[in-house]
């Protein structure tokens, strides 16, 4: 059996309010209760969890792989509501995307502060090719 990555739990302020900005900001199937979470299925069946807690929330950073049209929708719900997005993950540079191995990439934070991206291209694939 190969090794995949079937789960992971994502702590929220309030899971529900997380897990539906998700959902709708990837334009994926709305999250379903599981337990003491709101599960939110990406396309490749691994699941992102969110579990409310009142600890600290320490930011995790999460990429998801897309198609250069789903970028597009994506972008355009970013822009939508006029959130703030990164071309770099240190957030130096605000406004901008980034053009890295010939793809486009974009960065963005959920309501708990989790630092989001959306890439075209895996990183490595195509030569730096700059931002």
């Amino acid at each position: 059996m190969a090794v995949r990555l079937n789960h992971t739990i994502v702590a929220a302020r309030d899971k529900q309010v997380s897990a539906t900005f998700l959902a709708e900001i990837l334009g994926l199937s709305a999250p379903v209760p599981f337990g003491p979470f709101m599960a939110v299925r990406l396309d490749n069946d691994v699941t992102l969890d969110f579990m409310d807690t009142t600890e600290t929330i320490e930011s995790r950073h999460f990429a998801f792989l897309v198609s250069e049209a789903e970028f597009d929708e994506i972008f355009g719900r970013i822009r939508q509501r006029q959130m703030q997005y990164w071309a770099d993950p240190m957030a130096r540079r605000p406004g901008e995307i980034n053009r890295r191995d010939g793809g486009r990439g974009v960065y963005f934070a959920d309501p708990d502060g989790h630092y989001l991206e959306i890439l075209t291209r895996p990183y490595g694939s195509g030569g730096y090719g700059g931002d």
